[in-house]
């Protein structure tokens, strides 16, 4: 069938919207109808080449939208459901049994490659191949195909556009607080970059109960937005010392910091500020060699440096999570959202980088509206 999908030609290059050709979905395989897909900075990121996903591709990884058609071994989801879409992951490796689903072993075949982990994409051009399948779905796109493990079914009742953005810098924010750090009532925390990932992150302990919480950016606006949606401090990192400001405010350290910039100066001024014991957890794309310099005897007091993509989630119960705060009124997504027509999508992207809105979201289907 015939599908509209936002391509890069080559790496760099502007995202256009062209008629493409998708396959009908395999056995274990999900055709959506989309609806909506936030857009990610891991988007723009792996359309300049930093992925080793061959071009001409199509991107997006935050989609929301309504099943059309399923494969003959698919049983989670039925044709007019309404889903989100998430990372992919194999469901049976070590992790996966573990609930780490985020750090499947086969993680970067299913998601960061281009194609299926058979090396097949179901998406054309003319008879040749277009590379899709991005974090399993490819949603920037109006149709998608998946995986039974990417769709999370939702109330037909939800906003799917409002929503899109729980698939990766909703979760991956918000898990990173509650399900990596496992933060709690009277911990203390700092969030180092107030967009789309580190607001979900100042929401999100806001609902675990930490009484303080401190939000570093470059832009007041952003700081502004933070305070309003739960900081109890706000450092402009342009014009403070960032070092300096998080000593102030911690007292004897910070039970963990957040650092969604990986720049080394912050890094820095993070694992001073933390507590012994305490936790820095490094998140965010960063370019490939990007490197750290501690001092061990830092480290020595039993503070601890890790990592973390997709805020360690398993999509099945965290995103349902999420709605349910959402609904609650405890995660006011609205906050963060800024929609945009599906042809729109290069000024979405530049409104979003500039910081002229924080998540951008495409709109697919205008009957949905958002």
């Amino acid at each position: 069938m015939k599908t509209t999908a936002a391509v890069v030609e080559t790496s760099g290059s502007s995202f256009t919207l062209q008629e493409i050709d998708i396959e009908s979905p395999r056995q274990d395989e999900v055709l959506v109808k989309v609806v909506a897909s936030g857009i990610c900075h891991t988007d723009s990121y792996a359309a300049e080449g930093n992925y080793p996903i061959p071009f001409p591709a199509i991107f997006g990884h935050e989609g929301a939208g309504i099943v059309e058609k399923v494969g003959s071994n698919v049983h989670k989801v039925v044709p007019g459901d309404h889903v989100l879409l998430t990372f992919g992951y194999c469901g049976h490796c070590h992790n996966c049994q573990e609930s780490h689903q985020a750090y499947c072993y086969d993680s970067r075949d299913l998601n960061v490659i281009g194609t299926r982990k058979d090396k097949t994409s179901a998406y054309s051009r003319e008879g040749e191949h277009v590379s899709g399948h991005f974090f399993g779905h490819s949603s920037f796109a109006s149709h998608s195909i998946t995986k039974e493990a990417n769709v999370i079914k939702v109330d037909p009742s939800l906003p799917l556009p409002l929503l899109a953005p729980l698939g990766c810098g909703i979760q991956t924010g918000a898990g990173a607080i509650l399900n990596t750090l496992g933060l709690g009532s009277g911990d203390e925390v700092a969030i180092i970059g107030s967009g789309s990932v580190g607001l979900a992150a100042i929401m999100a302990a806001k609902l675990a109960g930490c009484t303080k919480i401190i939000a570093a950016d470059i832009l007041d606006s952003r700081l502004e937005l933070a305070k309003k949606l739960g900081a109890t401090h706000c450092i402009n990192s342009k014009e403070q010392d960032l070092g300096e400001e998080l000593l102030k405010l911690s007292d004897v350290g910070l039970d963990a910091v957040l650092d969604l910039t990986c720049s080394q100066a912050v890094m820095t001024a993070c694992l001073n500020a933390l507590k012994k014991r305490g936790t820095l957890l490094l998140g965010g794309a960063t370019e490939a060699g990007n490197t750290a310099n501690f001092d061990i005897n830092t480290l020595l007091t039993g503070k601890s440096v890790r990592g973390v993509v997709r805020g360690d989630s398993t999509p099945d119960i965290f995103l349902p999570e999420l709605i349910n705060h959402y609904q609650a009124g405890r995660l006011p997504l609205e906050e963060l959202v800024s929609y945009y027509p599906f042809e729109e999508i290069n000024q979405a992207i530049d409104d979003a980088h500039s910081g002229k809105c924080v998540k951008a979201v495409l709109i697919m289907d205008e009957t949905y509206g958002s």
